[in-house]
């Protein structure tokens, strides 16, 4: 399974590059692929023999076949280049979510492996770095306990995720035209378009995106002690507070609107504007968090 999404990771960033006219036509040598990309021979052969099978490139000559453009259907799905911790992450995520899962619930490590079809190791992998947050708990012969959390630990951690996001949206409205991070902003615009028009019946759908938007806007500044301590970040802000399911729509509605609003501001490169729409939804964020803390179970 590694070696499979190493595989369709290196075909999707060729494809990328390709569609950005970053790489010469014909292709450069194996060897030089391989250093750009990271991988090992054996993947860029592979990959240059999927290229080729799809019509991408002619295979014999590794030229990108003429007036072919590179199409949104070439590339594999994102949960099929997702590392195995990330998938984990965001399946157990889900879980909780469409689960409604409440402090003192039992979490079975043999029951989340069937589910998300992954190795226990996997799930107790996830589950023992997650609980050094101390939200859950592992019981002797039970299993883990979720234990919750208090409206201090969350108001702690809000002023980091604050002080994290403003820089890394201030460095988001500074990255050159070439950046990457902007055709993935693009994208994440038209997916939250898609979702405004059909939130009537897919506002659940919202915690996956936002996750997705901040992580991203996070990407400008990457630092593995924050990307560490976003786990649970995304925990808290991006699943919790939907626990409290009155107004859950209307909540959803009004942060896509906010994210919007936040990421036009992102395309601007106007840090003033990245500020201020960072900022109120930030601070919906913080009063959505506390409201959900209050609400009745």
């Amino acid at each position: 399974m590694k070696t499979d999404t190493v595989f369709k990771r290196a075909f999707n960033r060729i494809l990328d590059l390709m569609a950005r006219s970053e790489i010469e036509d014909p292709l450069p040598s194996e060897n030089a692929l391989r250093h750009r990309l990271g991988v090992s021979r054996t993947t860029i052969r592979k990959v240059l023999g999927e290229l080729g099978q799809r019509g991408v490139i002619v295979a014999a000559t590794r030229s990108q076949v003429e007036d072919r453009q590179v199409l949104p259907n070439d590339y594999f799905p994102d949960v099929e280049t997702m590392p195995r911790n990330l998938h984990i992450e965001r399946q157990f995520m889900e879980w909780m979510l469409r689960g409604d899962t409440k402090p003192g619930t039992l979490i079975n490590e043999l029951e989340l492996a069937r589910q998300f079809g992954v190795a226990t190791s996997g799930i107790r992998e996830f589950l023992i770095r997650f609980s050094r947050f101390g939200l859950l708990e592992k019981r002797p012969n039970s299993g883990w306990i979720f234990e919750g959390f208090t409206e201090e630990f969350a108001l702690d951690l809000f002023e980091i995720r604050v002080m994290f996001e403003l820089r890394s949206a201030r460095l988001f409205a500074k990255q050159s035209d070439h950046s990457p991070l902007w055709e993935k902003l693009e994208a994440l615009k038209r997916a939250h378009l898609d979702l405004l028009r059909e939130i009537d019946h897919r506002f659940h759908d919202f915690s996956s995106l936002d996750n997705r938007f901040h992580r991203l806007v996070n990407e400008a500044s990457p630092n593995r002690f924050i990307d560490d301590f976003y786990d649970i970040i995304t925990f808290i802000f991006h699943y919790h507070y939907q626990w409290n399911k009155r107004d859950e729509k209307q909540r959803n509605h009004a942060a896509l609107v906010e994210h919007l609003a936040y990421i036009d501001a992102l395309l601007s490169h106007d840090l003033s504007r990245v500020e201020v729409a960072a900022g109120v939804h930030l601070s919906s964020a913080r009063e959505t968090l506390l409201k959900s803390l209050l609400a009745p179970s």
